[in-house]
């Protein structure tokens, strides 16, 4: 493992299964070339946890004294021309460091630190009520695939680690983030409108009752979602898995691969889910 001192590392993160500092490290290492792509040269936020998920966990995104060298900072200038701050990593170390601070859940932004004001994916959220059935969450994967096929747009497939999915479309040509965010929301009002007894587009909680909310709101500027193959915090450790679009209708929930049973899945896979993704030039319709 890389030389990265961890302070306590047997500190218990999570409860069920047992997830300690070390083991989270370990495990971060083990599938070192899975993670890696999706978050380094990224603008990240972190979900810390300093006494494990049974206590208070917090978003993160700036620097603070004392953090480890491998986590880099980087400024920015907003819109308002005022300096921003962010975090992000260039190797495993910089994992390393992460998780020596107690973080557990890594977010990236759908930008690079190389041209931020870009997006180069949108992510639709598929985030289901408590009283809402598996099936339809499945089957609001498969419909919001169908809408962007129509607008020639390959999308890819992704469980959350919780309750939910993400449908993430890889863009090249980058749009900007307001165009981004304006076309995520109106495809995903277009969703509701149609079908106003099965998805919401608001957050409202009072509104999201018995429903799946599509949340369009990852493709803002600063917004960020899971990366893949990220340990979620919470009890069972549930992992954001990239999968292959046939491999759905058999998935039994949005957090079937966990800390436990993926490295048997990444062993016994014969071929990357998301093989190309990079590779992919499409833009929004009009670009």
């Amino acid at each position: 493992m890389p030389n990265i001192a961890l302070t306590h590392p047997e500190r218990v993160l999570i409860e069920t299964p047992r997830v300690t500092k070390q083991s989270l490290a370990e495990f971060y290492v083990g599938i070192a070339d899975r993670l890696l792509p999706g978050i380094v040269g990224r603008p990240l936020s972190l979900v810390r946890c300093p006494d494990g998920i049974g206590k208070a966990c917090f978003f993160q995104k700036h620097g603070m004294r004392g953090m480890p060298e491998s986590i880099r900072v980087g400024t920015q200038r907003n819109s308002k021309g005022e300096r921003e701050e962010f975090l992000y990593v260039d190797g495993i170390e910089g994992v390393l460091g992460l998780v020596q601070m107690n973080v557990i859940e890594i977010h990236p932004w759908g930008s690079t630190i190389a041209d931020l004001e870009h997006p180069d994916r949108l992510v639709f959220d598929l985030d289901p009520d408590a009283g809402v059935s598996w099936s339809r969450v499945k089957e609001a994967a498969r419909l919001l695939r169908e809408r962007l096929a129509a607008v020639n747009l390959q999308t890819f497939l992704r469980t959350t680690g919780g309750k939910g999915l993400h449908v993430v479309v890889p863009l090249n040509p980058r749009p900007d983030w307001e165009t981004a965010r304006a076309f995520s929301q109106a495809l995903a009002r277009t969703l509701e409108a149609e079908a106003p007894r099965e998805y919401v587009s608001v957050a409202s909680k009072a509104r999201r009752k018995g429903r799946i909310f599509v949340d369009y709101l990852r493709n803002a500027r600063g917004s960020t979602a899971v990366s893949s193959y990220c340990v979620r915090a919470r009890e069972g450790a549930g992992i954001a898995t990239p999968l292959h679009w046939e491999e759905l209708s058999k998935l039994r929930s949005g957090a079937q691969y966990t800390i436990k049973n993926l490295p048997r899945r990444l062993k016994a896979m014969q071929r990357d889910p998301w093989e190309g993704i990079e590779e992919v030039r499409q833009g929004l319709p009009g670009m």
